[in-house]
This record gives C-alpha cells, sequence and structure tokens, in this order.
C-alpha cells in the first residue's frame, strides 16, 4: 500500500531529520563497501548539552553465529554532517 506524502508530513522536522541522515549514512555504508539493503539498521539519537546526533547502525541480517563487525555512522541532526564512523569488532 502506497501513501502520498502530504505537506504535514514533509514539514515534520524529526522525520526529514532522519531521512536527510539516513541518506547521508547509507551513502558513506556503501562507499565503505556495506551492502545495505542486506542490513539491519538501527537509528538511535544521542544527545548532550550543546550537540544532536542520529547514531545510525548497520548489522548483518544473517547474524547467527557472527561476531561483531557492525558499522556505526554518526550524523549531526542539524546538518546531516557525518561526525563519527566506527566499526565494530
Amino acid at each position: 500500500m502506497s501513501a502520498t506524502l502530504t505537506a504535514e508530513v514533509i514539514q515534520d522536522d524529526i522525520a526529514v531529520s532522519v531521512a536527510r541522515a539516513t541518506a547521508a549514512a547509507n551513502k558513506r555504508a556503501r562507499e565503505l563497501g556495506v551492502d545495505v539493503l542486506q542490513s539491519i539498521i538501527t537509528i538511535t539519537q544521542r544527545s548532550s548539552k550543546d550537540d544532536a546526533f542520529w547514531r545510525i547502525n548497520y548489522g548483518p541480517k544473517d547474524y547467527v553465529g557472527r561476531r561483531g563487525g557492525d558499522l556505526i555512522i554518526e550524523v549531526d541532526q542539524s546538518t546531516a554532517r557525518i561526525n563519527q564512523v566506527l566499526w565494530g569488532q
């Protein structure tokens, strides 16, 4: 089922921020060789007194019997600039 995005949805600052951050993180993940479509993607918000970031984690869909190897990309919530890239062990 498809739905048309209304002006109200597009004006949702959090939704737009998550979409921008995800697009930036997906681009970097692909550049680093991660198959985004074959990843479990989780997004969490991290904030401090002065900053707010989206932490986007790419893990394998087939994770049984595997350890580590996740890619974590931290993206600035307001600018969609990548702040940090971390690889799990």
